[in-house]
């Protein structure tokens, strides 16, 4: 079997361009960040301070060494490299460790962005004390590990004018954090669709239009939308006087007025945690599903089985529901990423991850719609296929692949070629026939559409991509579990 490690350059950040003080590049695996002589002090003044250590050492700032120039001259024949050390004129260079699976806040569920902004504020309010401060305040700069938020871009640090009492990402902080949060608390709108076309977040404006006359007085809503609304309509547009450099005349009042604002913020976000318990159509697997007591403990033997087996290291779990099978792959040793369409059900995965501390990601997504690129050319951030096309040895497809024919009536062959796209080893797939109830209900009447489709044609169609290895059926069911291969 493959080592889908090897995979790595098929899903390889894109260089980044927008930090004056340096660039990121990825080369054969590596995470490698160039560091203009203006960001040297900045970086090593945090790199130093008490807190970043512990942050660091904790794997909540992501791991973090110097190159030996001797390092950096054997990279300067890599021509991305070398343009992007020549351009900065670079005066070091940093490697990062590798977050294995990049996920964007836009697949997140609600409790995703939570913890972000919880971590932001966290090294906010922690390295006050160490006169540095954030540059921006920003969802971008997480990256998750499994359950767990990882702060990224070492270089959003800066040492601050201890006089001035501003936190210059506030206004960032609420855009991208807060009012995302709200939103979807309020209106149950996702954060794929608030976020997916809007890098910079929600402004007060848009959501003050979204509001009732009550909920605009109510907090946090006053304080967020409604004033910065109404102040934005006495303020001169052509006064930059809001923009100049302030001073407390008092580093002590200026870090008290800081640290009332950092408290403040991080008051309003407790207000935004999403709720556990939150329902939706598919919160309930098995009931959703049909299956007896009898007829799951099958299924999940024979998945068991297959992952004793074949022990694959990184999981693909589409249609992970809540992570019922995401958590047998992670407790069988796997990196799992668990996609599913609907956040109530996400927020589900991450909760269980989080508790029993197993390394799962899951993301909001949904397989037949994919995320895209996202970004400057559409490069900033890949698509959800540009990153998972061969970067996983195991994929599980149960009781998903009926939705995807009949709901988003995806040909049978185009679902098995993205399966064997997205593995480098081996699928677990779930048939479903049309004499199952659950496929009866989905059809509504467009039979028609699916005559052809019965066991032999589905075993015809993997054989294209796959070999059989094994199947079973289902008790009590029209369903049959696969174990494949890919050839």
């Amino acid at each position: 079997m493959t080592d889908p490690s090897s995979n790595a350059a098929a899903h390889e950040p894109a260089p980044s361009f927008r930090d004056p003080s340096g660039s990121l590049v990825a080369l054969e695996g590596r995470i490698l960040r160039v560091v203009a002589r203006a960001g040297v002090a900045d970086l090593t003044a945090f790199l130093n301070a008490k807190p970043a250590r512990k942050f660091l050492e904790s794997g909540r700032v992501v791991g973090t060494r110097i190159l030996e120039q001797a390092e950096v001259g054997a990279l300067l024949s890599d021509a991305a490299f070398g343009a992007a050390y020549q351009a900065l004129e670079a005066a070091l260079v940093l490697e990062h460790e590798r977050i294995w699976f990049p996920s964007y806040p836009y697949e997140w569920p609600p409790e995703m962005l939570h913890l972000a902004a919880q971590l932001t504020l966290e090294l906010a309010r922690e390295l006050l004390a160490c006169g540095i401060g954030i540059k921006d305040g920003t969802p971008y700069n997480v990256l998750f590990r499994g359950a767990s938020p990882v702060f990224v871009d070492v270089l959003s640090f800066e040492r601050r004018d201890p006089d001035d009492p501003t936190w210059l990402p506030h206004a960032q902080f609420v855009r991208t954090f807060l009012l995302p949060l709200a939103a979807n608390q309020l209106f149950g709108i996702s954060l794929g669709q608030l976020l997916t076309t809007r890098r910079d977040g929600l402004e007060p404006d848009e959501v003050y239009r979204w509001l009732g006359p009550l909920r605009r007085i109510r907090p946090p809503l006053l304080s967020l939308v409604s004033i910065p609304c109404w102040l934005a309509a006495r303020h001169d547009q052509d006064d930059t006087a809001i923009y100049r450099k302030r001073s407390a005349g008092n580093p002590e009042k200026a870090r008290f007025i800081l640290e009332t604002l950092l408290g403040g913020l991080n008051r309003t976000l407790e207000r935004l945690r999403p709720k556990a318990g939150r329902r939706s159509t598919w919160s309930d697997y098995r009931a959703a599903n049909n299956y007896s007591a009898a007829a799951f403990a099958s299924k999940e033997a024979f998945v068991r089985e297959a992952l004793a087996e074949f022990a694959p290291k990184r999981v693909l779990d589409v249609g992970s529901n809540t992570g019922y099978f995401s958590v047998l792959a992670a407790r069988a040793g796997a990196q799992v990423v668990a996609i599913d369409s609907d956040p109530a059900v996400a927020g589900d995965v991450w909760r269980a991850a989080r508790a029993d501390g197993l390394d799962i990601l899951p993301l909001t997504v949904n397989l037949t719609r994919p995320t895209p690129g996202t970004g400057w050319r559409n490069r900033e951030c890949p698509g959800f296929l540009e990153r998972a096309r061969g970067a996983f040895d195991g994929v599980l497809m149960l009781a998903v692949v009926h939705h995807m024919l009949v709901t988003e009536r995806v040909p049978l062959a185009e679902i098995l070629a993205l399966a064997a796209e997205l593995t480098t080893g081996i699928a677990i797939v779930e048939f479903i026939g049309p004499e199952d109830s659950m496929f009866r209900r989905l059809v509504r009447g467009r039979e028609e559409l699916h005559k052809g489709l019965n066991e032999e044609a589905f075993e015809a169609a993997c054989r294209r991509h796959f070999d059989i290895l094994r199947s079973r059926p289902i008790e009590g069911a029209h369903r049959r579990l696969y174990l494949l291969r890919r050839v």
